[in-house]
């Protein structure tokens, strides 16, 4: 079972989509522009985006390109048109991705199959028998819907604030994320605090991932990244 969002303008458009996802035991989410995708995609790890080009508020383009900035789930962009210059912008931005419309239910299911197939071979981030999203490297196992760590089989408990910092990351894996996006993503935007807090936090966090806490890295200037 993957979770899937749908993002597009058109409700009867979603509906179908939806109701084919959901026959092949998939969870849908949907969003209706391009500014709800990338809000619900900053709350949710979903395994797989479809998305539309022309949207009002904000375009699919545009939406991808910020979905970027945070995430690497993998995206299908739907087109009403089918210029080469938008199936290259598309796959410039990081579309897996591009079907033009029409088309049929089956075909986006099918392509759906086919990238997750291709991207659950290469992910180490994982949905269990029971839907919980777990992240497995060597030793290392972490439960973000259960809020459980085990180090080479042993639970390790943490603070509520070290989990959010490493589920945030590990979201985020591969990905050079700035100071300012974590402790805004991590903290809240109303957060005023000295950023002396994110470093107690990840060196806090670092100790507990004890012969793990190589995977997160330092980019000095920069932030941190979470490395797989």
């Amino acid at each position: 079972m993957a979770k899937i969002l749908i993002c597009d303008d058109e409700a009867g458009l979603r509906a179908v989509l939806k109701r084919y996802a959901k026959f092949e035991g998939h969870d849908v989410m949907e969003a209706g522009d391009g500014l709800e995708a990338i809000e619900l995609c900053r709350k949710n790890a979903f395994d797989i985006i479809i998305m539309d080009i022309m949207m009002p508020e904000l375009d699919g383009f545009s939406a991808v390109e910020e979905i970027r900035k945070f995430s690497d789930m993998p995206v299908i962009m739907l087109s009403a048109r089918g210029e080469e210059y938008d199936r290259i912008l598309g796959f410039e931005i990081g579309v897996d991705d591009y079907v033009v419309k029409p088309f049929s239910s089956k075909e986006i299911m099918l392509r759906v199959g086919a990238i997750l197939r291709r991207t659950e071979k290469n992910s180490s981030v994982k949905s269990d028998e029971n839907g919980h999203i777990i992240f497995k490297k060597d030793g290392l196992k972490v439960d973000m819907t259960a809020y459980k760590v085990f180090i080479d089989g042993v639970q390790v408990d943490m603070a509520p604030k070290e989990y959010d910092l490493l589920f945030f990351l590990i979201r985020n894996k591969n990905i050079a994320i700035p100071r300012e996006k974590i402790m805004t993503e991590v903290w809240g935007f109303d957060y005023y605090g000295d950023d002396r807090t994110l470093d107690t936090h990840m060196k806090l966090l670092r100790k507990s991932l004890g012969p793990y806490s190589y995977l997160i890295k330092t980019l000095r200037g920069l932030g941190y990244r979470f490395d797989e």
